[in-house]
Protein backbone atom coordinates (compact mmCIF):
# COMPACT_ATOMS: atom_id res chain seq x y z
CA UNK A 1 0.00 0.00 0.00
CA UNK A 2 2.43 2.72 -1.14
CA UNK A 3 -0.10 5.50 -0.63
CA UNK A 4 -0.10 4.80 3.11
CA UNK A 5 3.69 4.93 3.29
CA UNK A 6 3.70 8.17 1.33
CA UNK A 7 1.03 9.71 3.57
CA UNK A 8 2.93 8.75 6.70
CA UNK A 9 6.21 10.09 5.27
CA UNK A 10 4.51 13.33 4.22
CA UNK A 11 3.13 13.76 7.73
CA UNK A 12 6.64 13.62 9.17
CA UNK A 13 8.52 15.64 6.53
CA UNK A 14 5.99 18.34 5.67
CA UNK A 15 4.29 18.84 9.02
CA UNK A 16 6.98 17.56 11.40
CA UNK A 17 4.44 15.12 12.84
CA UNK A 18 4.23 11.34 13.16
CA UNK A 19 0.89 10.25 11.67
CA UNK A 20 0.76 6.94 13.53
CA UNK A 21 1.49 8.68 16.84
CA UNK A 22 -1.19 11.29 16.13
CA UNK A 23 -3.76 8.57 15.34
CA UNK A 24 -2.88 6.75 18.56
CA UNK A 25 -3.29 9.98 20.53
CA UNK A 26 -6.57 11.01 18.89
CA UNK A 27 -8.43 7.68 18.70
CA UNK A 28 -9.18 4.82 21.05
CA UNK A 29 -10.27 1.21 21.35
CA UNK A 30 -10.75 -1.09 18.38
CA UNK A 31 -11.05 1.86 15.98
CA UNK A 32 -7.53 2.93 16.96
CA UNK A 33 -6.25 -0.62 16.42
CA UNK A 34 -7.86 -0.76 12.98
CA UNK A 35 -6.53 2.66 11.94
CA UNK A 36 -2.99 1.97 13.14
CA UNK A 37 -3.01 -1.41 11.40
CA UNK A 38 -3.99 0.26 8.12
CA UNK A 39 -1.23 2.87 8.48
CA UNK A 40 1.37 0.18 9.14
CA UNK A 41 0.54 -1.19 5.67
CA UNK A 42 0.79 -4.90 6.33
CA UNK A 43 -1.76 -5.90 3.69
CA UNK A 44 -0.84 -8.85 1.49
CA UNK A 45 -0.65 -7.61 -2.12
CA UNK A 46 -0.62 -11.08 -3.69
CA UNK A 47 -3.19 -12.02 -6.34
CA UNK A 48 -2.86 -15.73 -5.52
CA UNK A 49 -5.75 -17.02 -3.42
CA UNK A 50 -5.58 -20.03 -1.10
CA UNK A 51 -9.06 -21.58 -1.13
CA UNK A 52 -8.52 -23.36 2.20
CA UNK A 53 -7.52 -20.09 3.85
CA UNK A 54 -10.55 -18.39 2.27
CA UNK A 55 -12.88 -20.92 3.91
CA UNK A 56 -11.02 -20.67 7.21
CA UNK A 57 -11.22 -16.86 7.23
CA UNK A 58 -14.91 -16.84 6.34
CA UNK A 59 -15.61 -19.23 9.21
CA UNK A 60 -13.38 -17.22 11.54
CA UNK A 61 -15.32 -14.03 10.76
CA UNK A 62 -18.60 -15.82 11.40
CA UNK A 63 -17.31 -17.27 14.67
CA UNK A 64 -16.03 -13.84 15.73
CA UNK A 65 -19.40 -12.18 15.15
CA UNK A 66 -22.70 -13.85 14.49
CA UNK A 67 -21.51 -17.20 15.82
CA UNK A 68 -20.84 -16.02 19.37
CA UNK A 69 -22.17 -13.84 22.15
CA UNK A 70 -20.42 -10.52 21.73
CA UNK A 71 -17.97 -9.68 18.98
CA UNK A 72 -14.27 -10.38 18.56
CA UNK A 73 -13.39 -7.14 16.78
CA UNK A 74 -9.70 -8.05 16.72
CA UNK A 75 -10.40 -11.00 14.42
CA UNK A 76 -12.27 -8.75 11.97
CA UNK A 77 -9.35 -6.32 12.11
CA UNK A 78 -6.77 -9.06 11.57
CA UNK A 79 -8.49 -10.42 8.46
CA UNK A 80 -9.89 -7.28 6.84
CA UNK A 81 -6.72 -5.22 7.25
CA UNK A 82 -4.05 -7.78 6.34
CA UNK A 83 -5.52 -10.07 3.66
CA UNK A 84 -5.30 -9.23 -0.04
CA UNK A 85 -8.29 -7.73 -1.83
CA UNK A 86 -8.50 -10.76 -4.14
CA UNK A 87 -8.59 -13.04 -1.10
CA UNK A 88 -11.16 -10.94 0.75
CA UNK A 89 -13.58 -10.86 -2.19
CA UNK A 90 -13.71 -14.63 -2.08
CA UNK A 91 -13.95 -14.64 1.72
CA UNK A 92 -17.01 -12.38 1.51
CA UNK A 93 -18.63 -14.68 -1.05
CA UNK A 94 -18.07 -17.74 1.15
CA UNK A 95 -19.26 -15.81 4.23
CA UNK A 96 -22.62 -15.21 2.55
CA UNK A 97 -23.06 -18.97 2.13
CA UNK A 98 -22.55 -19.78 5.82
CA UNK A 99 -24.49 -16.84 7.23
CA UNK A 100 -27.93 -15.34 6.77
CA UNK A 101 -26.20 -11.99 6.16
CA UNK A 102 -23.60 -10.68 3.76
CA UNK A 103 -20.44 -9.10 5.16
CA UNK A 104 -22.04 -5.63 5.19
CA UNK A 105 -24.96 -6.92 7.26
CA UNK A 106 -22.61 -8.72 9.63
CA UNK A 107 -20.51 -5.61 10.28
CA UNK A 108 -23.57 -3.40 10.74
CA UNK A 109 -25.12 -5.81 13.24
CA UNK A 110 -21.92 -6.43 15.19
CA UNK A 111 -20.31 -2.98 15.30
CA UNK A 112 -21.22 0.69 15.58
CA UNK A 113 -19.81 4.19 15.30
CA UNK A 114 -16.37 4.87 13.85
CA UNK A 115 -15.38 1.21 13.89
CA UNK A 116 -18.41 0.24 11.82
CA UNK A 117 -17.74 3.08 9.37
CA UNK A 118 -14.10 2.07 9.06
CA UNK A 119 -14.84 -1.59 8.44
CA UNK A 120 -17.55 -0.73 5.90
CA UNK A 121 -15.06 1.55 4.10
CA UNK A 122 -12.57 -1.33 3.88
CA UNK A 123 -15.22 -3.63 2.40
CA UNK A 124 -16.24 -0.92 -0.09
CA UNK A 125 -12.61 -0.60 -1.23
CA UNK A 126 -12.23 -4.37 -1.48
CA UNK A 127 -15.16 -4.57 -3.87
CA UNK A 128 -14.45 -1.37 -5.81
CA UNK A 129 -12.23 1.53 -4.86
CA UNK A 130 -13.86 3.82 -7.48
CA UNK A 131 -17.29 3.01 -6.01
CA UNK A 132 -15.99 3.87 -2.55
CA UNK A 133 -14.83 7.29 -3.74
CA UNK A 134 -18.09 7.79 -5.63
CA UNK A 135 -19.94 7.32 -2.35
CA UNK A 136 -17.58 9.69 -0.56
CA UNK A 137 -18.14 12.39 -3.17
CA UNK A 138 -21.90 12.02 -2.86
CA UNK A 139 -21.66 12.25 0.92
CA UNK A 140 -19.53 15.39 0.60
CA UNK A 141 -22.23 17.17 -1.42
CA UNK A 142 -25.58 15.80 -0.29
CA UNK A 143 -27.80 17.80 2.06
CA UNK A 144 -27.11 21.30 3.31
CA UNK A 145 -23.59 22.58 2.84
CA UNK A 146 -20.63 20.96 1.17
CA UNK A 147 -17.67 19.16 2.74
CA UNK A 148 -15.19 21.15 0.67
CA UNK A 149 -12.04 19.55 2.07
CA UNK A 150 -13.24 16.04 1.20
CA UNK A 151 -14.55 17.16 -2.19
CA UNK A 152 -11.24 18.74 -3.21
CA UNK A 153 -9.09 15.98 -1.74
CA UNK A 154 -10.91 13.20 -3.60
CA UNK A 155 -11.18 14.97 -6.96
CA UNK A 156 -7.54 16.09 -6.97
CA UNK A 157 -6.04 12.87 -5.58
CA UNK A 158 -7.99 10.58 -7.95
CA UNK A 159 -7.73 12.81 -11.04
CA UNK A 160 -4.83 10.85 -12.55
CA UNK A 161 -5.83 7.46 -11.14
CA UNK A 162 -9.46 6.46 -11.59
CA UNK A 163 -11.57 9.62 -11.78
CA UNK A 164 -13.12 8.66 -15.16
CA UNK A 165 -14.41 5.41 -13.64
CA UNK A 166 -15.60 7.25 -10.53
CA UNK A 167 -17.57 9.64 -12.76
CA UNK A 168 -19.34 6.75 -14.52
CA UNK A 169 -20.25 5.02 -11.25
CA UNK A 170 -21.38 8.31 -9.71
CA UNK A 171 -23.83 9.01 -12.53
CA UNK A 172 -25.12 5.43 -12.49
CA UNK A 173 -25.71 5.60 -8.74
CA UNK A 174 -27.13 9.11 -8.30
CA UNK A 175 -28.85 9.84 -11.66
CA UNK A 176 -26.85 13.02 -12.23
CA UNK A 177 -23.30 13.45 -13.40
CA UNK A 178 -20.51 14.45 -11.04
CA UNK A 179 -20.17 17.63 -13.12
CA UNK A 180 -23.82 18.53 -12.44
CA UNK A 181 -23.46 17.93 -8.70
CA UNK A 182 -20.28 19.98 -8.46
CA UNK A 183 -21.78 22.76 -10.58
CA UNK A 184 -24.80 22.95 -8.26
CA UNK A 185 -22.85 22.76 -5.00
CA UNK A 186 -19.97 25.15 -5.69
CA UNK A 187 -19.45 28.54 -7.32
CA UNK A 188 -16.98 30.97 -8.85
CA UNK A 189 -13.34 30.17 -9.54
CA UNK A 190 -13.52 27.27 -7.08
CA UNK A 191 -16.24 25.62 -9.18
CA UNK A 192 -14.38 26.32 -12.42
CA UNK A 193 -11.20 24.75 -11.07
CA UNK A 194 -12.97 21.59 -9.92
CA UNK A 195 -14.85 21.22 -13.20
CA UNK A 196 -11.61 21.67 -15.14
CA UNK A 197 -10.05 18.79 -13.20
CA UNK A 198 -13.15 16.60 -13.61
CA UNK A 199 -13.27 17.25 -17.35
CA UNK A 200 -16.25 16.89 -19.69
CA UNK A 201 -19.03 14.42 -19.02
Amino acid sequence: MPCIFETDKLSVTEYNRDLVKDVKDETSGHFKKMFVSILQAHRDESTIVDEDLVKADAQALYDAGEGKWGTDESKFNEILVTRSYAHLRQVFDVYATISKKDIYGAIKSEMSGDLEDGMIAIVDCVYSRPMYFSKRLYKAMKGLGTEDDNLVRIIVSRSEIDLPEIKVLFKDSYNKSLNEWVHGDTSGDYRDALLAIIGPE
